[in-house]
């Protein structure tokens, strides 16, 4: 094959070159990143955030976060979290909780867990200690499950409140027992299917969007 060939399959490239023009002053010029206003900025990031620093992108995401935390429960190094944690970024929730094992796979996260705040509890418990003081005005954050099983309401039809916690299970095993106790309301998502379940990354990616569609829709971003 010619090079006119394997040209037209090569994906197009990413992002914007070095800054054209004069250089960014005053103010705003603090948000900018010396080494991506030379180089080019080919990151994935909303045309806004182009040639904006790492730190910059953080705090103005931290500024816009929707009061609403996305847990998972990491008993066995699942690698959907990392996928989690991307989806948690696009729809700029205000945290994201490993619970259980520190370490999980970022490989599906695609670099956006450096833009967003995940935290670690070491048990169900712990998460629950930490919620109980970190709603609005010190108050609790309710913490609601995503599980099938007794006792578990329709996704669809249950009001989300706006401040709270959804705390996803391991993959395959669900939420914990010591989860479920902690959980305000266990909801499922309604399945026409033969399998049991859906995984964490695509439960979590569901459950947000639902909490948008209640709570940001008429926020979206310019």
């Amino acid at each position: 094959m010619g090079e006119a060939g394997r040209g037209e399959h090569q994906a197009p490239e990413v992002g914007v070159g070095p800054w054209e023009g004069d250089l960014p002053t005053g103010e705003a010029a603090a948000r900018y990143d010396p080494e991506l206003l030379a180089g080019g900025d080919r990151r994935n990031v909303l045309d806004r955030y182009r040639y904006w620093s790492l730190e910059a992108v953080r705090d103005d995401l931290a500024a816009r976060a929707h009061p609403v935390h996305v847990a998972a429960e990491n008993l066995g190094h699942d690698l959907n979290l990392g996928s989690l944690v991307r989806t948690a970024n696009a729809m700029g929730v205000a945290g994201v909780h490993v619970v259980g094992r520190r370490r999980w796979n970022r490989r599906g996260a695609m670099v956006t867990d450096r833009y967003l705040d995940v935290h670690h509890h070491p048990d169900a418990e712990a998460l629950t200690a930490w919620a109980s003081a970190s709603g609005p005005g010190g108050g609790p954050l309710p913490i609601i499950g995503l599980d099938t099983g007794p006792g578990a309401v329709p996704l669809e039809t249950y009001d989300l409140p706006e401040a709270c916690v959804l705390l996803l299970g391991s993959e395959g095993e669900g939420l914990s027992a010591a989860a479920r106790q902690r959980c305000a309301a266990v909801l499922e998502i309604t399945q026409f299917g033969s399998t049991r379940s859906i995984n964490v990354a695509a439960a979590g990616a569901i459950a947000l969007h639902a909490w948008v569609r209640r709570h940001a829709f008429c926020q979206r971003p310019t």
